[in-house]
């Protein structure tokens, strides 16, 4: 299996556990690493905040008409109109992790973790991200907010994965309390 994780900076040697000062929910020091099918939804600078979700096999044929009725593409990532062009000039560097430490997150996003430091196989520089998102066959959705379709997507069947979501405007506007606990990526608060 491969895995990777996506940084802004070309010089890690080695990845250390630590608590991601982002995160609402980890409570222990781990390395991240994403599976290769996931990865697109990495694809992006690393603070733009991003809806993204798939159909499962729970996704009901409801949700999946709704909506993946008119996509031809696996997976959907959608972002902020005033993110497209840092999208545009942004580079990043895909670090290849050793899958050996690496056990797989329940979520069924494509997220793995390490409690042991990693050193990363390769580094790859990434300069064209808008091409690397469509070359991974995702469909990329501009919006001018996130906030009405990640209601919508939290409250599906749907399999999903939300990054840095808390620099979407009007994130404050999202209602969890209807959201059920633990299921695809939804957080435990």
């Amino acid at each position: 299996m491969v895995l990777y994780h996506f940084s802004d900076r070309p010089d890690i040697a080695l990845f250390e556990p630590h608590i991601a000062p982002t995160s609402l929910t980890q409570d222990q020091a781990l390395v991240w690493a994403i599976d290769s099918w996931h990865q697109a939804m990495y694809f992006t600078p690393r603070d733009c905040p991003r809806a993204c979700f798939w159909p499962g096999d729970l996704t009901t044929p409801e949700d999946r008409t709704r909506f993946f009725g008119n996509v031809s593409a696996g997976m959907v990532i959608a972002i902020e109109s005033r993110w497209l062009d840092r999208l545009r000039k942004a580079t990043l560097y895909r670090y290849e992790m050793p899958d050996a430490t690496f056990e797989p997150r329940r979520d069924r996003s494509g997220h793995w973790v390490s409690r042991s430091p990693v050193v990363p196989i390769a580094v790859e520089t990434m300069t064209d991200l808008l091409g690397a998102l469509i070359l991974a066959g995702v469909e990329l959705r501009v919006t001018p907010s996130l906030i009405a379709l990640w209601n919508s997507i939290i409250r599906s069947s749907m399999q999903f994965s939300g990054t840095r979501l808390r620099y979407a405007e009007g994130w404050d506007a999202i209602d969890w309390s209807a959201v059920p606990l633990g299921v695809y990526g939804r957080p435990k608060l």
